[in-house]
């Protein structure tokens, strides 16, 4: 029998403090509007030449990666955490535009809009048998 709770005065501080920090990259915001999926999504750091966007299967995915290939050997590096970064991102949109969708880069913030295709107007009678 426990007496005393675990989170006992500062003790959440130090499990806490272990934990790699919680990152904001690729987190995103989705809405409809006009008959159109908005997303804006974080990828702080990249350029623009490295994303990639693209549509398959009804999945739009975003890839990002950063290679940071510089060498100076006038450094002397007692720590480098910034020499490489990737992610990658997929999102389910049932029924997108694929030849209408525009994308926007700035800030940090990837800006993409697809429209939603035109619900088909045809109907098709199964004759029972």
């Amino acid at each position: 029998m426990d007496l005393i709770p675990r989170k006992f005065y500062l003790d959440d501080i130090f499990d806490d403090f272990m934990v790699p920090e919680r990152s904001t990259l690729g987190k995103c915001d989705i809405y409809e509007k006009d008959n159109k999926y908005h997303i804006e999504m974080d990828v702080p750091g990249f350029k623009k030449e490295d994303l990639r966007i693209n549509l398959e299967n009804n999945y739009l995915t975003i890839k990002a990666e950063k290679k940071n290939e510089v060498k100076d050997d006038s450094k002397k590096y007692i720590r480098r955490e910034r020499s490489y970064s990737k992610f990658e991102r997929s999102i389910y949109l049932g029924d997108a535009d694929e030849e209408h969708i525009n994308a926007e880069y700035k800030d940090g913030i990837l800006t993409i809009i697809v429209p939603k295709e035109d619900e088909k107007k045809s109907k098709k009678y199964i004759e029972i048998k």
